[in-house]
């Protein structure tokens, strides 16, 4: 028996509003979640689980017919579906009692439920969310039948305010093994037993890193799992190295070398690292115009010899606020003020004018 592994796949989010390649990524996910069904159409698995969230919002109507119409494209597959926190099922909600093609299993109670499908023998679990929030931990005393067979929960949560979930309750608890959905970063909790596949798509500027979904197969009495990596694009941390002798151009050449390398699709959070001359100014508009660029950083320090300084101004305010740090273990923050006020004090040349009292 071999399935996939979906969830959060969040249909109809618009990530990165008000950056050019905004509208690009709301359609990126459609297409995505279209991507899976053809390779599920090219080379068909048994089961699709969505462990909740397919919607990052409500559903329209014409949404759910839109999703209906790729499920009948592989009707040999089941189709086992729950709604999770974003797309839950409103009072009014045209999740409720909407016609699904005949291999779709949509999970409608806020309780846990199990559907058997008896010419795989396997058994599937489940439920929805009909609240946005659902504090109690619902799956924790969840325990798969005795009967023989593969038994395989879908769940949604793991927050305090998304079901809070004690995941070595649930580990032990016996199912084959739980498909998870709400945490948007691939994550196994317990190797072929237990894991979280991710947003199919990066969604927001924190989902870092490779993001698709979890083949199985279930042979032997046992899970066998593989993540696939399938997103149009996925969000990386850039990390720029300065040195005394770096320049503004410098750092864009240097930038663009890297996007090349990584794939100019991406979208990047550059992270500027190093001792940087204290003359040089980063111009970080600049570098966001050479790229997908969602954030730039400037953790570099001017490269100032402390020591130095602080014996060359004794006696003078910058003298004093330098001793004042280097007697100290530095917290990140207080690092930064060192050099910020440190940068600012000797700009204004504030030292000619100001004396410790002898």
């Amino acid at each position: 028996m071999r399935f996939i592994h979906l969830a959060d796949v969040h249909l109809g989010a618009v990530p990165d509003r008000g950056y050019p390649w905004s509208s690009e990524r709301e359609e990126e996910i459609w297409e995505s979640f279209r991507r899976v069904i053809a390779a599920i159409r090219k080379n068909p698995v048994d089961f699709l689980f969505i462990a909740g969230d397919l919607f990052h919002r409500q559903p329209l109507l014409r949404e759910l017919r839109e999703v209906n119409y790729l499920f009948s494209q592989i009707p040999a597959t089941r189709v086992f579906l729950i709604a999770g926190n974003h797309d839950y099922m409103k009072e009014d909600s045209f999740y409720r009692n909407f016609p699904w093609e005949p291999n779709v299993t949509f999970f409608q109670e806020e309780k846990i439920t199990c559907v058997h499908v008896k010419e795989a023998n396997v058994f599937v679990y489940g439920m929805s969310y009909q609240h946005q929030e659902i504090k109690e931990p619902l799956y924790d005393s969840v325990r798969p039948g005795k009967e023989a067979g593969c038994h395989i929960l879908l769940a949604h949560g793991g927050d305090e305010n998304h079901i809070p979930i004690n995941m070595r309750a649930v580990f032990a608890a016996g199912f084959d093994y739980v498909a998870l959905g709400h945490i948007h970063k691939p994550q196994v909790l317990q190797r072929d037993r237990m894991a979280y596949a991710g947003a199919l798509e990066p969604i927001d500027r924190n989902d870092m890193g490779e993001h698709g979904y979890i083949e199985g197969r279930y042979e032997n009495g046992r899970v066998k799992t593989t993540f696939v990596p399938f997103s149009c694009r996925t969000y990386q941390q850039l990390v720029l190295p300065l040195r005394e002798d770096s320049t503004q151009f410098s750092v864009e050449e240097m930038m663009k070398m890297d996007i090349m390398k990584r794939g100019g699709k991406n979208i990047y959070r550059v992270v500027l690292k190093g001792f940087r001359s204290p003359e040089l100014l980063i111009f970080p508009e600049k570098l966001k115009a050479l790229g997908n660029i969602i954030e730039v950083m400037d953790e570099s320090r001017p490269a100032f010899d402390l020591e130095a300084l602080a014996k060359r101004y004794s006696g003078t305010l910058i003298g004093d606020y330098i001793d004042y740090f280097l007697s100290r273990e530095r917290t990140m923050v207080e690092e930064k003020a060192l050099y910020y006020g440190l940068q600012a004090l000797l700009e204004t040349g504030i030292t000619t004018i100001v004396r410790k009292e002898q």
